[in-house]
């Protein structure tokens, strides 16, 4: 394995983000209807959730060596998700579980071409800069910030985090997700990071540019590597004066759940690996066209032998 750093380290990746399950709910119309409305849907799934934790576990998948810290409550839905992680390879002895807190929970509505998402919040929002241990930043190669915007607690001291971690030698990318606030402000991080994942409408909010081409200029000034999700369109990265495109495959589409965290796994896999722009870009999208098989964001998500085979019957 081609390696990023003087030397080899326990662990490829680090995650730093939110821990909570998701509860999919999936049909042609999931809308719903107030005045005591009652609708019948086509099916109802409890599935490990989080933008962070679903793309560690595309990673691992795909045989990385994956690493996380999150917080998540003492109770059920924080007992699924730790165990659930572990099954997937993912190291859990940097999670916190706080007794006193409640693990969040997202409720997705999942229609065929778009999906609606209702999360509370729970302990997701309470994770301290005292509870991540940064002496683990020295076993990692690369550390993945996700749901930036959620991490109310731990945002203040995000750039302290992320300038001890390159220190440390590691690369940094972070996946922000929406901003429920509609503020957008990553002043204090995007000079910071190497890598950035927005998608389509967050390059618009992130850059404030209406106009998408605009929009990915002006972040692509802003940070080394930019890597767009673009949902059935593929995806565009663009590295210094360099931009590619790629192509989402054709599958038979279930749910498009964590579509985008498993592009993330399938782009930092071919990054840590040194693999070439376009090659790394082909791999996240086969990686995020394969992971919409099937409910939730982890049952589909291919392996490495998986992703490349379906790169080689598209071509």
């Amino acid at each position: 394995m081609a390696l990023i750093g003087e030397k080899e380290r326990l662990f490829d990746l680090l995650v730093i983000g939110e821990i909570n399950p998701d509860l999919i709910v999936r049909g042609p119309d999931v809308t719903p209807v107030f005045g005591q409305v009652e609708k019948l849907v086509e099916g109802a799934d409890l599935a490990i959730g989080s933008s962070s934790v679903i793309t560690a576990c595309g990673a691992a998948r795909l045989g990385l060596k994956v690493a996380f810290t999150g917080l998540v409550g003492g109770d059920e839905f924080g007992r699924f998700m730790l165990e659930a992680m572990r099954q997937a390879g993912i190291d859990v002895s940097g999670c916190v579980v706080d007794k006193a807190a409640a693990t969040g929970l997202s409720v997705i509505l999942s229609a065929p071409d778009d999906r609606a998402i209702l999360t509370y919040p729970g302990a997701i929002p309470l994770l301290r800069r005292e509870q991540v241990v940064e002496a683990r930043f020295s076993l990692a190669r690369h550390l993945h910030i996700g749901s930036y915007f959620l991490l109310d607690a731990l945002r203040p001291d995000m750039p302290a985090l992320l300038a001890s971690a390159k220190e440390q030698g590691l690369t940094v990318s972070l996946d922000t997700n929406w901003d429920p606030t509609g503020g957008w402000d990553l002043t204090a991080v995007l000079p910071l990071l190497d890598l950035l994942f927005p998608n389509k409408n967050e390059v618009r909010q992130i850059s404030g540019k209406e106009d998408f081409a605009a929009g990915v200029e002006v972040l692509a000034g802003q940070v080394p590597t930019l890597a767009v999700k673009l949902g059935p369109q593929g995806g565009l990265a663009q590295q210094g004066g360099r931009s590619v495109t790629a192509p989402a495959l054709q599958v038979d589409v279930v749910d498009t759940t964590g579509a985008g965290d498993s592009f993330n796994a399938g782009f930092l896999y071919g990054y840590l690996n040194g693999h070439d722009l376009q090659d790394a870009l082909d791999l996240a999208c086969a990686c995020g066209s394969l992971s919409t098989r099937a409910a939730g964001g982890t049952a589909a998500q291919p392996t490495l032998g998986e992703a490349r085979a379906a790169l080689r019957v598209k071509r």
